[in-house]
Order: C-alpha cells, then structure tokens, then sequence
C-alpha cells in the first residue's frame, strides 16, 4: 500500500510498483487516516509511508496500524531527512527509511527487504540515525587529591538486559545493516543460528524490528558512529 497526499507521486509510484512482477500494490492512500482504515481492509504486507501529511501525519499512521496490524511493515519514503522527522518514525516502529531521491529499483529493494523482516535505510538517513541516536561518551571525572590511586582491575563490561555476547555481537551488526546472511558469513555461523540469536535479542529488548534493535544498539553504546 502507498501512502502519500500528493496525488501525482501516490499513483506514478503505485504505477512504477505494479510493474513489479513480484510487487502487487493493494491500495493506495491520501493521509494517514485513510492509510489506517486502508490497511484493515486490504492487509498489506507492506505499507510505503509519507510522513507529512495534511490531518494523521506519517508517525501517527504508522503507529496506529501497527498497533492494530504488528504484522505489517512500514517504510517511509520522505522528502524529509531531519532528525526529528527520522526518529518519530523510528519510534512509531517504521523498519526503513528511504527519501524520495530513491529510485524505482531501490524503493522495490526496500519494499522486499521490508516484507522479509529486514531494515533499509537510505546512507544520508544511516549517517543521521547515528548521530541522532548514538549516547556520547560521559566526560572523564577528575579524581580528588585525597582519593587512593586505582589499584583494581577494571570490571569487565556486562551486557545489558541480560544479553549474551553473541547476542551483542549480532545486534552491532544489525546496527551496521547487515542482512542475516552477511551476519552468519561474518561470525562464521548458520544462518538459522543467527535468526535464534536475534529472535532470543530482541525478546529480551523488547525490540518489533530491526529499526527497533538498530536504536537499542546506539542508545546502549553497543554500536558507535
């Protein structure tokens, strides 16, 4: 389904998708009220997200439907790159972020990536996704003339929210956008071990997506800029 309030760009793109022998558009929707009611009726696999919009913007739609749909996935596609616009949609639970200098191929990419489970994010978005949610680094404390010098060991990091290591190791490569394939080529491990890694993660993140694990990953410090 697309979603965009701009009548020419809703249907050239729903015209470019249905060219997709493997893309089949189930609607297409003028603001983000008409996207949520939309999405009850026909079931998409995927919707294609504007975020501004004229009444329910992009953020809100894409919270409401996912909250009746959590099975559907959102990407935006946005004229838009800011770093509020990236994170409300991010927070809404979109899975990928394109902007509209994306071409057909890329946008049908996405789309399939998205209906897969997968996370597309356009590199000028990646860049400001890291800055936006990377946690900086707190400024060293100076230690007072009274205070002993250190003679301890320092503790050794323990993951949060009771994550192993390999789990930490796959949510800094998800965070990295690599696929489930790329992560099992880069760990040397089985691809279905990977989707095990990933599925115990994000349970225990409480992560709906890998836009989702992407934000826990940057907010946590387990992945840097």
């Amino acid at each position: 389904m697309v979603v965009d309030d701009q009548q020419i760009v809703r249907e050239g793109l729903m015209s470019l998708l249905d060219l997709m022998d493997d893309i089949e558009v189930v609607g297409g929707a003028a603001d983000g009220a008409e996207a949520v009611r939309l999405a009850g009726e026909t079931s998409p696999r995927v919707v294609l997200m504007d975020l501004r919009m004229p009444g329910m913007g992009g953020a809100e739609a894409t919270r409401r439907i996912l909250s009746e749909h959590p099975d559907v996935a959102v990407l935006v596609l946005s004229t838009f790159a800011d770093d509020e616009s990236l994170v409300d949609a991010l927070n809404a639970g979109a899975c990928g972020y394109l902007t509209k200098d994306a071409n057909q191929e890329q946008i049908a990419v996405a789309i399939r990536s998205s209906a897969h489970g997968q996370s597309t994010f356009d590199p000028a978005v990646t860049r400001r996704l890291t800055a936006a949610l990377s946690v900086p680094a707190a400024p060293p404390v100076a230690p007072s003339q009274s205070s002993p010098p250190p003679s301890a060991p320092a503790r050794r990091r323990v993951n949060p929210d009771g994550l192993t290591g390999r789990e930490v190791d796959v949510l800094k490569l998800i965070a990295q956008g690599l696929s489930n394939g790329e992560i099992a080529s880069t760990l040397f491990i089985e691809e279905t071990t990977v989707k095990t890694h990933i599925n115990n993660a994000f349970a225990k993140i409480n992560a709906r997506n890998r836009a989702d694990a992407v934000r826990y990953a940057y907010q946590q410090g387990l992945a840097r800029p």
